[in-house]
């Protein structure tokens, strides 16, 4: 069985990031999405939000399910079986950033592979940035979140 991780702040999810859920649990038999927590980092949701935003989208498909974590991504997916940590990337520099990680996390764990996929075209541009950012202006950010948690930003 394969079990792969998709990693991320989550500040909120988007439908960029559902993209790479639905793709990714298309691929592999079973998907875990998990907030991780940085210390260092301002969330403009608590964790407690961000991981209620993964349970209502994980409830949507019969083999992705959420968490939080406050551990090192790939301590995270040795401790929880996943081989495989599945990354999205919108851009070239994107891509970049996404790549040096993934040595760093295949330095820290051999055993681990990072797949990186590209973000569908139409989506590209969608970013938890960008939302939160519509979010503090009042702006309607509801066609830029998955539809099982539209209803909490309008």
């Amino acid at each position: 069985m394969r079990r792969v991780l998709i990693p991320g702040s989550f500040d909120p999810i988007t439908v960029g990031h559902e993209d790479i859920i639905t793709r990714a649990a298309e691929m592999f038999d079973e998907v875990i999405i998990c907030a991780f927590v940085n210390a260092e980092k301002k969330y403009m949701f608590s964790e407690d939000e961000r991981l209620d935003f993964l349970i209502a989208v994980a409830d949507s498909y019969n083999n992705v399910s959420a968490d939080l974590s406050h551990s090192l991504v790939t301590e995270y997916a040795r401790e929880n079986g996943c081989g495989i940590i599945v990354k999205g990337c919108r851009s070239g520099m994107n891509f970049e950033d996404e790549y040096e990680q993934a040595l760093i996390n295949r330095e820290l764990d051999p055993d681990i592979q990072t797949v990186i996929l590209p973000a569908s075209p139409e989506l590209s541009f969608v970013s938890s940035t960008m939302v939160r950012e519509m979010i503090r202006y009042g702006v309607d950010c509801g066609q830029y979140v998955p539809r099982a948690i539209r209803d909490r930003f309008n």
